[in-house]
């Protein structure tokens, strides 16, 4: 569209001359980055494609202002998303404008902190992912014998502001990222309550849904934790995705100790366990004996037990090692089940295969990343739903599941690549 909003830019008034150095090209590249996630509109209900009708005028609205010392966050709106388990969480919501802005300080300020973060701090960092996590925490399962499972009770809730605010300071001197993040963190956050809104402040929380969130979660855990760790235990490898931390011990005794210190360090900054999540956990394979109380634990939706495995010469043996964790394939199996697959019947097997592969790649190149033979079963209900879709779509296979069921085989092996599942088998 050209150079963005050059026609908007005659700044007449002197007290709107900018004082900060925030480029219009970062403004944008910050909206560039919010379109390309999928949100949900805020208290104002804009959404982006409302934003788009005014692009340029928006955009520089908010240039302007963020500019002028006047930018001002709009409470945070308060949306339930389902959980695995059928329960809800509540996903704090900011506007268009606010994501934007908010995007703007992140691409200025996490450079200035990425490079003080410990290396094994794997969640919303360039070039680190869960399944990097995933690869270490394997290898270190193999070389430690004892793990210590740490869950922190309500983390995001109960970030305290004053400590996230001198965290920010020690790492920047720009005065309107310090100001901006405070205004943010002071934001009340909206609730329908009765179905009138209700606006209650916070001292302490960063919200999850927030595009500033995963700096500041990970810069208060830096220092709260990660930093701690390297100077008062260093023998003790780790690896961290957001709150969700895993600690490798030699002994069951080092773990035992270990997690009575984290306990006494997080109350220091105003955090606790659950001490009903937190656990440790024997990493029991074949070289290692002995009968423990919990042999297995979770990290990130995967679960490290004793399993079989094959070596270079295909002899078996018994390791410890990670597949999906029957909460994902729950999580999976619910969200299949959402798709009401066998009510589209105005659609063509081609359009629902279009619509859902995105969702089975992620899926598959996620949880089939290791033991993927775990994840069979799961998809294989996929397979059930089509055959109850080919029931509903066509007359002649109503009363049939044989025949509807062979109509579906005949398809997979026709067009193999059709769906992204049938890729990885056909099973009948």
């Amino acid at each position: 569209m050209g150079w963005l909003f050059t026609n908007k830019t005659k700044l007449e008034d002197k007290k709107h001359i900018p004082d900060f150095n925030i480029s219009k090209q970062s403004v944008y590249d910050a909206y560039v980055l919010v379109k390309a996630n999928k949100w949900a509109a805020g208290i104002d209900n804009q959404t982006i494609e409302s934003f788009e009708k005014d692009l340029e005028s928006n955009l520089y609205k908010i240039w302007n202002r963020m500019s002028s010392w006047c930018y001002f966050p709009s409470a945070v709106k308060a949306v339930e998303i389902p959980k695995w388990n059928g329960k809800t969480r509540i996903l704090w919501i900011p506007t268009v404008s606010d994501r934007i802005a908010q995007m703007v300080v992140r691409l200025y300020f996490e450079p200035q902190v990425e490079k003080y973060f410990h290396e094994d701090s794997y969640w919303y960092r360039p070039n680190k992912s869960a399944i990097q996590a995933l690869w270490v925490a394997r290898r270190r399962c193999w070389n430690y014998d004892w793990v210590l499972d740490i869950d922190i009770k309500g983390f995001f809730d109960n970030i305290d502001h004053e400590l996230v605010m001198k965290a920010v300071k020690k790492h920047t001197n720009e005065k309107w990222i310090i100001m901006y993040i405070e205004r943010w963190l002071k934001a009340p956050m909206q609730i329908n309550e009765w179905k009138e809104p209700k606006q209650i402040q916070r001292t302490k929380w960063t919200p999850q849904g927030w595009v500033i969130s995963p700096v500041l979660a990970n810069l208060f855990l830096h220092y709260a934790l990660d930093k701690w760790m390297t100077l008062y235990y260093p023998a003790i490898p780790f690896e961290r995705y957001a709150d969700d931390c895993i600690y490798h011990c030699r002994t069951e005794a080092q773990a035992e100790k270990l997690r009575t210190e984290i306990i006494n360090r997080l109350k220091k900054v105003w955090l606790e366990l659950n001490l009903d999540k937190t656990k440790i956990t024997y990493c029991k394979d074949g070289n290692r004996k002995g009968k423990y109380e919990n042999e297995h634990f979770d990290f990130l939706w995967f679960t490290f037990m004793s399993r079989w495995a094959r070596s270079i010469r295909w002899w078996l043996f018994t390791s410890f090692l990670p597949a999906v964790s029957n909460k994902a394939k729950k999580h999976i199996k619910q969200t299949i089940k959402s798709w009401k697959i066998y009510k589209k019947t105005g659609s063509s097997i081609e359009d629902i295969a279009k619509e859902i592969n995105p969702t089975l790649n992620w899926w598959i190149n996620y949880f089939g990343s290791y033991y993927k033979s775990e994840l069979n079963d799961t998809l294989r209900y996929l397979n059930i739903l089509l055959m109850r879709w080919a029931r509903k779509k066509y007359k002649k296979y109503n009363r049939s599941y044989k025949k509807a069921w062979k109509l579906i085989q005949a398809i997979s092996q026709r067009e193999p690549t059709l769906f992204a599942h049938w890729n990885m088998y056909w099973t009948t």
